[in-house]
C-alpha cells in the first residue's frame, strides 16, 4: 500500500517553488496549522481547496491528486484501453478516418447513446468506455455527410456522446482529454440548432474553469447562460427542460460561491434554485441535468463541506432525516447512482473532519455499494480512505482492505 497521498505531493511541489509553510498558507489565504495537518495527511483538503493549493503552487489539480490512478484493477477491466482511441476521434473530429463499414442508421444510434447516458448516469465507466469510440465515429460521419434536420440531429446526439466522452476522461483523470471532449461539446452544440444544447456546452466548460479554480471566468459564465435561458423561455414562462438546466447553472453558481469563500451569496443561489425545484416540482434529468428537490440538498450539503463547515453539513443531514422518520436523510432509491455514490463520498469526508470515523468508513461502504467503479475513481475516496489508515490505532482490516481496494 502507498503512503504517497495529496499532502505529501502538495508538500513536494512546495518545495520545489521553494515556500514555506507559512507562505503557501497566505497564499491559499488558510492557516499555516491546516495545511500543515493537509501535509501530514490527518486533514483531508476538499476538492475546492485543492484547488486553490494547486493554483498557487502553478501546478494542475491532478498533480496533486495523483491522476490518471492506475493499478491491477484498471489494468483487468481494460478501462484505461479506450483513451488512446477516443484521443485519435477527438483529434480528427472535422476530418474523421474512413470507416471499414458504413454507419448505422441515425436512430439506431441514437438509441444506443440512451444506453450509454444511462450507463453513465449509474457510473459503469468500465461497461461504457469500450461502446464510446465507435459510437463517436459512427456519429460523426453521419453528422458530416447528413443534410438539413437530418444532420443537426446528428450534431445533437453527436454533442451527447461528446459529453459522455468528457464524463469518463474527467473520472477516470484524464482532464486534457476532459477538456478536449468539452470543446467537441461546444463544437457539435453549436451545428444541433438547439440553443439548450448550447447552453448545456458552455454549462460544462464552466465545469471545469471551477476545478482549475478560474472561479471569475466561470462565475461571469454561469451568470450570462442563467439569462440565456430566460431569453430562450417566451414570456418567461420556462418549459421543463429550461427550468432544470437553469436549476443546474444555480446549483453550479452556488458550489462555485461556497469554493471562492462567498457563504452568503451561495445561500442565495441555493435559495433561488430550491425556488426553480419547487416549480419543477420532481427531480429531471432533462439534457442530462439531475436537477430538482434531491439535488438541491445535495448540493446544500456540498455547499457546506466546500465552505469547511463540515459541523452544520453533517447537521443537515439530521434535520433532513428527521423528516422522513430516520436518523440521517436517505436519498430517493431511484437518483443516479453517479450523483448519489458522490454524494456519500462527500459525506465520508465531512464526518472524517468531524471525527466520525466510524461513520466516515461507513459512507464510504455505502458509496461503493451503489457505484463502485465511480467510487474507486473518485480521488476524494482515496484520500478520505488514505487518512482513515492513518488514524486508525485498531487495524481494521475492513478498513485497510477498503484502502487497497480503493487503489491507496
Amino acid at each position: 500500500m502507498t503512503t504517497h497521498h495529496v499532502g505529501q505531493r502538495i508538500r513536494e511541489v512546495r518545495k520545489i517553488r521553494q515556500l514555506t509553510v507559512r507562505r503557501l498558507a497566505e497564499r491559499v489565504t488558510i492557516s499555516p496549522s491546516l495545511l500543515q495537518k493537509i501535509e501530514a495527511g490527518t486533514r483531508n483538503p476538499s476538492s475546492g481547496l485543492i484547488a486553490r493549493i494547486a493554483k498557487a503552487l502553478s501546478v494542475g489539480p491532478d498533480r496533486l491528486t495523483g491522476q490518471p490512478f492506475i493499478n491491477g484493477s484498471e489494468r483487468e477491466d481494460q478501462v484505461q484501453a479506450v483513451i488512446p482511441e477516443l484521443r485519435r476521434i477527438l483529434l480528427t473530429y472535422d476530418n474523421p478516418d474512413d470507416l471499414p463499414v458504413a454507419p448505422r442508421p441515425l436512430a439506431v444510434l441514437a438509441a444506443e447513446m440512451d444506453h450509454v447516458t444511462q450507463m453513465r448516469q449509474d457510473g459503469q465507466y468500465v461497461s461504457m468506455g469500450p461502446l464510446l469510440p465507435g459510437l463517436l465515429a459512427e456519429l460523426t460521419h453521419v453528422a458530416h455527410t447528413a443534410r438539413g434536420e437530418e444532420q443537426q440531429r446528428a450534431f445533437w446526439w453527436l454533442a451527447r456522446a461528446y459529453r459522455a466522452t468528457n464524463s469518463l476522461a474527467h473520472k477516470l483523470g484524464y482532464h486534457d482529454l476532459s477538456l478536449t471532449a468539452v470543446e467537441r461539446v461546444h463544437w457539435a452544440a453549436d451545428r444541433s440548432g438547439d440553443p439548450l444544447m448550447q447552453v448545456t456546452a458552455a454549462y460544462l466548460r464552466s465545469g471545469a474553469m471551477i476545478r482549475m479554480g478560474a472561479y471569475g471566468s466561470a462565475r461571469r459564465l454561469l451568470e450570462d447562460l442563467e439569462q440565456e435561458v430566460e431569453r430562450l423561455a417566451p414570456e418567461a414562462s420556462l418549459s421543463t427542460a429550461q427550468l432544470a438546466v437553469q436549476g443546474a447553472i444555480l446549483l453550479k453558481l452556488a458550489i462555485l460561491e461556497a469554493r471562492d469563500g462567498r457563504p452568503d451569496q451561495a445561500t442565495q443561489r441555493l435559495a433561488e434554485a430550491r425556488a426553480a425545484a419547487g416549480i419543477l416540482g420532481a427531480d429531471s434529468t432533462a439534457y442530462e441535468m439531475s436537477f430538482g428537490p434531491t439535488n438541491v440538498r445535495i448540493h446544500e450539503v456540498a455547499a457546506l463541506i466546500d465552505a469547511g463547515d463540515t459541523e452544520q453539513a453533517v447537521a443537515r443531514l439530521r434535520e433532513w432525516g428527521a423528516e422522513q422518520d430516520r436518523t440521517e436523510w436517505e436519498l430517493p432509491r431511484d437518483l443516479a447512482k453517479e450523483r448519489a455514490s458522490h454524494h456519500h463520498i462527500d459525506v465520508a469526508a465531512a464526518r472524517l473532519a468531524e471525527g466520525d470515523r466510524g461513520g466516515a468508513f461507513a459512507d464510504l461502504a455505502t458509496a461503493r455499494g451503489i457505484s463502485p467503479v465511480h467510487t474507486r475513481f473518485h480521488p476524494t475516496t482515496r484520500t478520505t480512505a488514505a487518512a482513515l489508515v492513518r488514524l486508525d490505532r485498531h487495524s481494521d482490516d475492513s478498513v485497510a482492505a477498503f484502502a487497497r481496494w480503493a487503489g491507496v
